[in-house]
């Protein structure tokens, strides 16, 4: 039993997996406040193409 114990706590590979998740999740995070910090940006921009596609188009709505 007792070398079961001591095998059991020299195995490292259930912290790796726990690493890279850990990992996984920071840049989840990054990149939600990215998109989040630059979505109003975006919107304008589209919003302007859409309205120089609609006025070269005849301004006719869809």
């Amino acid at each position: 039993m007792k070398k079961l114990f001591a095998r059991f706590a020299k195995d490292e590979s259930g912290a790796t997996a726990i690493e890279y998740g850990l990992i996984a999740g920071l840049i989840s995070v990054v990149i939600v406040g990215v998109l989040q910090a630059t979505g109003g940006s975006l919107t304008a921009v589209f919003t302007n193409v859409n309205t120089a596609l609609q006025a070269a188009l005849g301004g006719g709505g869809g």
